[in-house]
């Protein structure tokens, strides 16, 4: 029988899971963060969105302390708005909103500088021009562009990474060699010394696993 072709990362993405189960939503957890106590929560929170709030800093200019300071205060904004928060699908999505107060943030670090400072204004050895003119405008669509993309690519690392954590780490070195690397399952099974079989069935698994974190972390409110 011919064998199946590993689904690429991107087709990961997209895919959507079968069964029908109760999946707990992003309004779960904001619910859990309005409790400044819940550390579980705050963790969470901060390992599923640090990585795009700095991403998206960096690309704005910021320097790599002005990009950590913006995921420190993006946070805390999101701590104190956390009380009163009520999510309504009328008035945007929280991705929306997220990317609001990550780019007030941005925009009290551009402040914050020294007159005529600028982050890195190193020009490119190819074409000469600044980099700071090549940035984002934090107050532009251009921003918006960047974190949309960046949130795209954020949800499957997140999934990628929380499935990582929940099975056997030669179950997840299938996925990476066939899914990532886009090696053959014999080609795997040579690598891991496991029987082809065993390598479709963990590709499988781990593969439906992500699927299933992708739809969670995906999933709209309401």
């Amino acid at each position: 029988m011919k064998e199946m072709a590993a689904p690429s990362v991107s087709t990961l993405q997209r895919a959507m899971v079968e069964e029908r189960e109760l999946i707990p939503t992003r309004q779960t957890l904001l619910s859990r963060l309005r409790n400044a106590d819940d550390q579980e929560g705050w963790k969470e929170f901060f390992d599923t969105y640090w990585k795009l709030i700095y991403s998206t800093a960096s690309k704005a200019g910021l320097t790599d302390a002005e990009a950590q300071d913006v995921v420190q205060e993006t946070v805390i904004d999101v701590a104190r708005n956390m009380p009163g928060f009520r999510y309504d699908p009328a008035k945007g999505s929280f991705k929306t909103w997220l990317l609001n107060l990550t780019r007030w943030r941005i925009k009290d670090q551009l402040r914050k500088r020294q007159p005529g400072m600028h982050a890195d204004v190193r020009r490119s050895e190819t074409t000469g021009t600044a980099t700071i003119e090549r940035v984002p405008d934090p107050a532009g669509d251009g921003l918006a562009l960047v974190w949309n993309d960046d949130w795209e690519k954020n949800v499957v690392a997140v999934a990628i990474e929380r499935v990582k954590q929940r099975v056997e780490p030669k179950h997840f070195q299938v996925f990476d060699l066939c899914v990532v690397k886009e090696l053959t399952a014999a080609e795997a099974a040579e690598a891991l010394n496991m029987s082809a079989a065993r390598i479709y069935l963990a590709k499988h698994r781990v593969s439906r696993l992500i699927k299933k974190e992708i739809k969670v972390l995906e999933k709209k409110y309401g």
